[in-house]
């Protein structure tokens, strides 16, 4: 799937947006896939979820692009349910169209929770970047209601399930990476909270942030209890550094032991450790994740390597299958490219908030 050179960008960047020429190609990526609405797909005729419709909130917001921003946010807020959540399909069940292609097909709806908790970051990003509170109060309802949804679902040992759905018949479980999201996506909401004196809300949402990050520090058999241990994938391994969860000592001390596992040489992070697929997304994270505790020169190495990803048009590539040497699949996912963009921000330090997920609230 390739973009045409005639292609235009849909409006204009604010003057307060960055405009490194390694991400120019990933911003307009994302303008050509928000359809009318405000949804940003993964691509054409592609799945739509509310974690990656946000995650390139984040990086419309970091560019620049402000009314895209606002417009894709009150997508968010349109297709929240009464009971908060904000549903959305799950891409990795789309089947491969042939070898290289993944099909355009859709997939059940699953009411998850990382994914509706991940609307405070969006909304909170937007508040910084902007510098205006009293545009974003409407989001306000959104933000109180899908946090709402996502408490209620936190059990006594302080993890939080997975989606709804696993109290009518779906997996009894929770997730190490979801789980770390959530911890990151309140400290968004509390600060959200304060800044509209909602001290209520604020404070049993930090106490609900305190009690997923002692259950990720201290319980780990609270996570994967469905059996299907899911430590081979990137993720568990770096987002309870990327989120803030860990101090920095123990922080430090998971990236080094992992690293061999997870790092290809001069191609970035697998995805999962047993298959030869680095993919460009979760590269990205890692470099926040580095940043984060001050590994700088190592995210600024990953970050060189991500170039090597790109296409003619300075679009991202989901990801490198180094046996087969080929791109894989021959994608260049919205979400794709807004992990690209995020991760130069908070490199770079070129936007107002750009270090908003590299830098943490105490645990």
């Amino acid at each position: 799937m390739r973009r045409t050179e005639e292609t235009q960008l849909s409006g204009s960047p604010a003057s307060t947006g960055f405009h490194d020429p390694n991400i120019k190609g990933a911003i307009k990526r994302i303008l050509e896939l928000q359809q009318p609405n405000g949804a940003i797909p993964w691509f054409e005729n592609g799945p739509w979820d509310a974690w990656n419709h946000t995650e390139c909130v984040i990086a419309l917001s970091a560019a620049g692009y402000f009314k895209q921003a606002a417009h894709a946010l009150d997508h968010l807020q349109h297709l929240q349910k009464p009971d908060g959540s904000i549903p959305g399909e799950y891409g990795n069940a789309v089947p491969m169209q042939d070898h290289t292609h993944m099909a355009r097909t859709h997939t059940p709806l699953f009411h998850d929770t990382n994914f509706t908790a991940y609307c405070a970051v969006g909304v909170w990003r937007y508040v910084l970047d902007t510098k205006n509170l009293s545009h974003a109060k409407r989001w306000w309802p959104m933000v109180m209601q899908a946090m709402s949804f996502v408490t209620s679902l936190q059990s006594e040992h302080g993890d939080i399930l997975w989606a709804s759905e696993g109290l009518i018949g779906g997996p009894d479980d929770a997730l190490v990476a979801g789980n770390a999201s959530i911890h990151k996506s309140l400290e968004c909401a509390i600060a959200f909270a304060e800044a509209l004196d909602e001290t209520q809300h604020a404070d049993y949402w930090r106490m609900a942030r305190q009690n997923i990050g002692e259950c990720l520090r201290q319980n780990p058999a609270r996570f994967d209890r469905a059996g299907h241990s899911r430590a081979n994938f990137a993720m568990d391994w770096y987002y309870p550094i990327l989120a803030g969860v860990l101090d920095k000592p123990s922080a430090l001390a998971r990236l080094n032991t992992h690293w061999d596992t997870f790092i290809e040489p001069k191609l970035g992070c697998r995805c999962v450790k047993e298959e030869p697929w680095v993919t460009t997304a979760e590269t990205c994270e890692l470099i926040l994740a580095l940043i984060s505790v001050g590994e700088r020169a190592r995210a600024k190495t990953l970050f060189e390597t991500v170039q090597s990803h790109a296409n003619s048009d300075g679009a991202y590539w989901m990801g490198w299958q180094f046996e087969e040497q080929i791109f894989w699949p021959e994608e260049t996912p919205s979400w794709t490219q807004a992990a690209v963009i995020i991760a130069a921000d908070a490199l770079y330090n070129t936007s107002a908030a750009s270090q908003l997920l590299v830098r943490h609230m105490s645990t």
